[in-house]
């Protein structure tokens, strides 16, 4: 089966991240297909690199990034929420006049577009998160 999972809350005031990174990780071990991984609203929130948790805590941006790089995943920001937020790649940076950018390199920003897309393209979209 082919999923696509929206994530909709940020990494670590919600249990969204967390459960749809444990759903992302069971699904590719069954054999399952990740389309793509969308990051809306507060959910941008995971693709930030300056995210440093304690030690003793889980790095939730550090274990999407790892995920994603493994199974060559398609990791979307939306744009809208990214610039909100404050999460900026070099394309928003030089638009927007920014001096610096904070999210992941293994992130990419995009639109709404690209969560249509990942529906159409799916057997199923799975969210997590209000």
């Amino acid at each position: 089966m082919k999923f696509s999972i929206q994530i909709n809350e940020g990494p670590y005031q919600h249990q969204a991240s967390d459960s749809a990174y444990m759903f992302a990780k069971a699904a590719l071990e069954k054999g399952h297909e990740i389309f793509r991984v969308f990051f809306y609203h507060d959910g941008v929130g995971n693709s930030t690199r300056l995210t440093t948790p304690p030690q003793d805590d889980r790095n939730i941006v550090n274990r999407w990034a790892e995920l994603g790089e493994q199974h060559n995943l398609d990791m979307v920001v939306c744009v809208a929420a990214a610039q909100r937020r404050g999460i900026v790649d070099d394309g928003e940076a030089e638009r927007n006049g920014k001096d610096a950018t904070n999210i992941d390199p293994r992130f990419r920003i995009s639109g709404l577009g690209q969560l249509i897309e990942a529906a159409v393209q799916s057997d199923r979209l799975v969210v997590f998160g209000d």
